[in-house]
Parts: structure tokens; C-alpha cells; sequence
């Protein structure tokens, strides 16, 4: 494991948000949704594209906190701009499940 310093951590921007809208994305390669998420209003709506379908209908995602790095650059994926990425962890079989705070927090929280 390769160590980093406490200012590379601090480059990163992990915040929380809150799934807003979600979409099919039928055009990825693997299943995965578009979603638009609130991270408060110093940082505003940024779009993803996960790829979470095992785990999660859409239906169960409006409304949910998740945490996302939100300084990486965009990145196009298909026909859709992702402008963060969701974090989770790959169960035992490889899907993912989504990081997130065990009790609400505001959104645009830091991770600390």
C-alpha cells in the first residue's frame, strides 16, 4: 500500500449530497443510473454515472445522502458528462454498495 500525505488527502473534496432525480443510462457499457445530486449550495446539483444497479432501484435512491468525490475533472461516459463520483464498496460478488452517513448531515458536508 502505497502512503500519502496529510495534504494529498486534504486535496480531495468528499462530500455528501442528495440523490435529487435519477435515470436509466441504457447507452453504458455496464448497468448503471444517471444521478443528479444536491451538495448544498456552495457546490450546488453535480451529475454521476454509477454503476449501482445490483444494490439499488431508482425508486430508493431520490432522496438518499450519499458521499462523492466532487474536484476530480468531468468525465464522459457515453453520451453523459459525470461531473462526480459516488463512492462505495464491491460486495462479494463485485457490485457496489453505496458509502454514506449512518444519520442525516447537511448536504455539502466534508468529509473530516
Amino acid at each position: 500500500m502505497q502512503e500519502i500525505s496529510w495534504n494529498d488527502f486534504e486535496k480531495v473534496e468528499l462530500r455528501v449530497g442528495t440523490v435529487q432525480r435519477v435515470e436509466p443510462f441504457p447507452e453504458a457499457r455496464k448497468p448503471a443510473y444517471k444521478l443528479w445530486i444536491y451538495f448544498g449550495e456552495e457546490v450546488g446539483v453535480r451529475k454521476s454515472s454509477a454503476q449501482i444497479t445490483a444494490h439499488y432501484d431508482m425508486e430508493s435512491l431520490v432522496g438518499r445522502q450519499v458521499v462523492a468525490v466532487v474536484n476530480f475533472p468531468r468525465k464522459q461516459v457515453g453520451p453523459f458528462m459525470s461531473e462526480c463520483l459516488v463512492t462505495g464498496f464491491a460486495d462479494a460478488q463485485g457490485d457496489i454498495v453505496l458509502i454514506a452517513p449512518d444519520k442525516p448531515v447537511p448536504d455539502g458536508s466534508k468529509l473530516h
